[in-house]
């Protein structure tokens, strides 16, 4: 069983997009992005693109503010304060890596976390760590909603292992499986049998950024191996999977591309929708 997350995400976004019509019919606002671009990085450049695409195509306004990428941290802060008080954006984005001058930390402490769509300020991440209500960060709340699509909601008595321990994805994705009641084991660089452990898996999720390591070497029979890597190898997008050796072993598989990318721009989506959710709930109530 092959789950491409292009389809998901396309029904996903459909529903979202009736939810927000809806908003519009009743004459409501709709909810806001707002994505931060510093500099000119092409690659950032490309993904802040295809999220304001995202955004459009299901009726939600974003907003993109380009800073020159000599841009001062005190600017940048200012900025980031200028979105967390303005009631029309819902969500904030800081569209990472940002140029070497600037700390990232600062940029994504800065955000309001009620507006910190990408799950990434310590108040959420504290949230996720307590099971407490907040935002998770985009890429394993998409993994998560693919194993809900492959009938894996409830994971008891299942062992999950996650290749990588970045707070990016290895770590929040590690305490989303245990909260779905999986076994769970983290292994990276310094694991010394990762192979033998891997093989152990029911549900394997290869977060490590090394095109193709994961082989049928890695995977017991019957395994659900979800490819979280983007690798670009020769002008060609490649997993952290090796897709053809492994697909015949595994029951189910996510390919590159169109596996797990586009659920991280519908995850980014559907913070949003939820934040926008929270804040007219607080409206309400005011």
């Amino acid at each position: 069983m092959i789950i491409y997350g292009s389809e998901l995400s396309s029904r996903l976004k459909s529903e979202m997009a009736a939810e927000v019509e809806a908003l519009k019919k009743e004459g409501r606002r709709v909810p806001g992005l707002s994505v931060i671009l510093v500099g000119d990085n092409p690659a950032s450049q490309s993904y802040v693109k295809s999220k304001g695409n995202a955004c459009h195509a299901v009726g939600m306004e974003n907003r993109t503010i380009v800073l020159d990428g000599n841009i001062s941290q005190k600017e940048l802060t200012e900025v980031i304060a200028k979105e967390n008080a303005d009631p029309e954006v819902d969500g904030i984005l800081v569209q990472l890596p940002l140029p070497e001058h600037l700390s990232e930390r600062e940029a994504v402490h800065a955000i309001s976390p009620d507006k910190d769509v990408d799950g990434l300020h310590p108040v959420n991440a504290g949230a996720l760590l307590l099971g407490e209500e907040g935002f998770v960060p985009c890429t394993p709340k998409g993994v998560m909603e693919i194993l809900k699509e492959a009938g894996l909601e409830d994971l008891s008595g299942k062992t999950a292992v996650v290749c990588g321990r970045s707070n990016l994805v290895g770590k929040p994705l590690a305490l989303l499986l245990q909260k779905a009641n999986a076994t769970v084991t983290t292994v990276h660089s310094r694991t010394p049998n990762m192979k033998e452990i891997c093989r152990q898996a029911d549900i394997l999720v290869a977060a490590i950024g090394v095109p193709e390591m994961i082989d049928e070497e890695y995977v017991k029979d019957g395994a659900v191996v979800i490819d979280v890597g983007i690798n670009r190898v020769d002008g060609k997008l490649k997993g952290d999977v090796a897709f053809d050796r492994v697909r015949d072993l595994a029951s189910v598989i996510t390919p590159v591309p169109k596996g797990v990318g586009p659920m991280t721009v519908c995850m980014l989506l559907a913070n949003t929708l939820g934040a926008y959710k929270r804040h007219e709930k607080e409206t309400v109530h005011e």
